[in-house]
């Protein structure tokens, strides 16, 4: 881990370790034996870096790569990532004829879609390859059951003119990290009606997809032909229910640390950050975080939020402002420049970003993607081929 000391006078690192993200793709491939597997990297790879984490995604056996809006998959394609790219989060007027252009998978779940794909294929003179989403409960994108006849037909229809390739039949689950929700198997029921009409009316998909990251860990009727696995492959539990990280057989990708950037003594009931909602007990010696909410740290979690420092766990002492924040030190002396680490794997003791989730009321999904882009990833366990994009495809 060489790049810790070359960094070492960074303000703040997210670091980035590809060994243990191939290693969760591998995990998570053994548990969908039989299916393919799509390396979803929406959001600049769940924060981790999406051009980085897909090359590895794709070194560890990931056939499919998932994005959620089109700019994000064709970025994927600039960087010479190659193979199949899916994205699904379309509105009117999108880039439609790029990303049939660029080989993508664009998804349509209305006539609405179905109709703009049409034209941007003929106007790229080559048929689209398109993905059909049904809500099967959820109640987010995708076509309602009762007008999913009408979709599958204007599909259809669009594909014998030659405008199209239907390629995939997809949804989405609402409940699945809650284990024995009664909406998991009423959604898999919907789910496998809806694909037998389609393949009645001449559908042949090349993948029925249905699993997020815990249906692909608890769920094994749900794997079909692919599953698409979002933060389980970065190492971190989809819910505490299922397992931690560890029990799951995953490894966190992603460690946040921070230089110390002043240690400083105060005396008994000194005020601290803004608000003065912590007050120092005791004389005692306080420690500046340099990182704050601009840089993702969740304002959430003030007074709450743990961090390791001189080897203990000490908890934010006051508000987390823009831009800093202070632990209580108790008297130690820690130098500036200390390392602070907000949350790893928790091998050293460090926190986890579960722990920040809890600290402050939400999910480690949003704690690890909301980390900002002032914090510069520094990429560990690179091999040669992904450094230069030379990943086979």
């Amino acid at each position: 881990m060489g790049a810790r000391n070359e960094t070492a006078s960074l303000r703040a690192r997210a670091e980035i370790d590809l060994a243990a993200l191939r290693a969760n793709v591998r995990v998570l491939r053994e548990r969908a034996a039989g299916a393919q597997l799509m390396a979803v990297v929406k959001s600049d790879g769940y924060g981790h870096g999406a051009v980085p984490c897909a090359r590895a995604a794709r070194a560890a056996g990931a056939t499919w790569l998932g994005t959620a809006t089109p700019h994000e998959a064709l970025a994927l394609r600039a960087a010479g990532l190659g193979g199949r790219i899916m994205c699904w989060l379309w509105t009117p007027g999108g880039p439609w004829r790029e990303a049939i252009e660029a080989d993508i998978d664009v998804s349509a779940g209305g006539l609405w879609a179905l109709r703009e794909i049409v034209a941007a294929a003929e106007a790229a003179g080559r048929p689209a390859r398109v993905q059909l989403k049904a809500d099967t409960g959820l109640g987010r994108g995708g076509c309602q059951p009762a007008d999913w006849p009408e979709l599958v037909g204007a599909a259809r229809d669009a594909e014998r003119a030659g405008h199209l390739r239907i390629t995939g039949l997809w949804s989405h689950f609402a409940c699945a990290d809650e284990p024995g929700h009664p909406s998991i198997a009423a959604q898999l029921a919907v789910y496998r009606d809806l694909v037998a009409y389609a393949e009645k009316e001449g559908v042949e998909p090349e993948v029925r997809h249905l699993a997020n990251s815990p249906a692909t860990l608890t769920i094994p009727e749900a794997h079909f032909d692919l599953v698409r696995t979002g933060i389980a492959m970065y190492g971190i539990s989809p819910a505490p229910e299922l397992g931690t990280s560890a029990e799951l057989g995953l490894r966190p990708v992603m460690t946040l640390a921070a230089a110390v950037a002043l240690v400083k003594d105060a005396p008994a009931g000194h005020g601290v950050s803004y608000g003065h909602h912590y007050t120092t007990p005791a004389d005692t010696t306080l420690g500046l975080i340099p990182v704050g909410y601009a840089d993702g740290v969740p304002r959430h979690a003030s007074g709450s939020g743990p961090v390791l420092v001189g080897g203990k766990v000490r908890t934010v002492a006051g508000r987390v402002a823009m831009d800093q924040f202070v632990v209580d030190l108790g008297g130690d002396r820690p130098e500036a420049g200390a390392e602070a680490v907000l949350f790893g794997p928790g091998d050293r003791g460090e926190p986890t970003a579960q722990d920040w989730a809890e600290a402050a009321g939400t999910i480690a999904y949003e704690i690890v993607t909301r980390i900002g882009a002032r914090v510069p990833r520094v990429y560990v366990n690179e091999t040669a081929d992904e450094a230069t994009g030379g990943v086979p495809r």
